[in-house]
């Protein structure tokens, strides 16, 4: 689940069952933080594919304002997030291109 805002992508570490909150995508940012995130669509009819790139500078963010803005956005995008916000920490992506294609 991402939120946007302002030239950055926030995700945030959820409830959802994890063997460890110390996800090895959180320790990857801190020793690289380029990273891309990649969405795609994928349809029987190869007409309706398409995909979207984002590449960016990634920052792990455990308090402040920073991180109640993540997880501000991301309750107010999605329904779940409303009873169970998630606990963090939230991934900040400051956005540096996009990239994207479409069969159709």
């Amino acid at each position: 689940m991402f939120a946007y805002t302002d030239g950055c992508l926030y995700t945030a570490v959820d409830h959802k069952p994890k063997t460890t909150h110390r996800l090895k995508r959180l320790r990857n940012i801190e020793i690289n933080p380029g990273v891309a995130v990649l969405v795609d669509h994928y349809d029987d009819d190869w007409t309706r594919l398409w995909w979207i790139r984002i590449d960016g500078t990634a920052r792990v963010i455990d308090s402040g304002p920073r991180f109640r803005e993540g997880i501000a956005l991301l309750t107010r995008k999605y329904q779940p997030y409303v009873r169970r916000p998630p606990q963090g920490p939230v991934i900040a992506v400051r956005v540096e291109s996009i990239r994207a294609w479409s069969a159709a």
